[in-house]
Order: C-alpha cells, then sequence, then structure tokens
C-alpha cells in the first residue's frame, strides 16, 4: 500500500513537470514583425514591415487602403477573427498589391525566409 502511494505520489509530481514544461512552451511568443515607419503625414503612412519566420503582426491596418510592394519574397497568412485563413503569396520580389479595407485580421509568416514588405496606406 505504501509503495503503490510512493508510485502514484511520484507519478504525480512527474505529470506536474511535464505540464509546467508545456504551459512554459505555450508562453514563449511567436517574434513579432519589425515596423519601420518611414514617412507619416496628413494623407498617407509609409512603412517597412519585416517578418521573421514564424512571425506575427496581431495589428496590420485593415480599415484603409493599402498598397503594398514585396521587396524580400515569401507567403503570409491571415487570421480573420472568425477563423477564416487566406494565404497570400508574395514570392514575386517588385510585385505590387492593393488591399481595401477589410474585417481586422492577424498576419503570419508561414514561410521559410524572412519576407519584407514596404506599404502605403491612405488615411
Amino acid at each position: 500500500m505504501k509503495k503503490l502511494a510512493i508510485a502514484m505520489l511520484g507519478a504525480l509530481a512527474l505529470s506536474g513537470l511535464v505540464m509546467g514544461s508545456a504551459v512554459a512552451q505555450d508562453k514563449k511568443a511567436a517574434p513579432k514583425v519589425a515596423v519601420k515607419e518611414i514617412a507619416n503625414n496628413e494623407k498617407v503612412r509609409v512603412f517597412e514591415t519585416t517578418y521573421a519566420p514564424g512571425a506575427e503582426n496581431d495589428a496590420p491596418p485593415a480599415s484603409a487602403t493599402r498598397v503594398v510592394r514585396v521587396l524580400k519574397g515569401g507567403e503570409l497568412t491571415r487570421i480573420y477573427a472568425d477563423g477564416k485563413k487566406e494565404k497570400l503569396d508574395y514570392s514575386k520580389v517588385g510585385s505590387v498589391h492593393v488591399f481595401g479595407p477589410s474585417p481586422a485580421y492577424t498576419t503570419k509568416n508561414t514561410g521559410k525566409t524572412t519576407l519584407q514588405l514596404y506599404v502605403v496606406v491612405a488615411k
């Protein structure tokens, strides 16, 4: 009986260690996107965004028209509040994309390379 109790306590302690390790891994945040503002006036905001692989941006502008030019190619995934996902192919360096206002979303670099974009946002 005593051996069973000791074995159960050992198993409980071990499961606590494993659970603590899993929680610690969950707390490890994804890298953030580096945003470098280039210009900002009453009509537009211009910036460069650099996404390391796995980097997430939880506040991209979605309520205004945006013009995006690819400086370093890669792949982004937009994740909308309703769970819908949309892959964006930015693999062609120099390509230009125009986006109108949209629902709020989070973006994540789901590719294996660093992605860099030049963004102009109309105010």
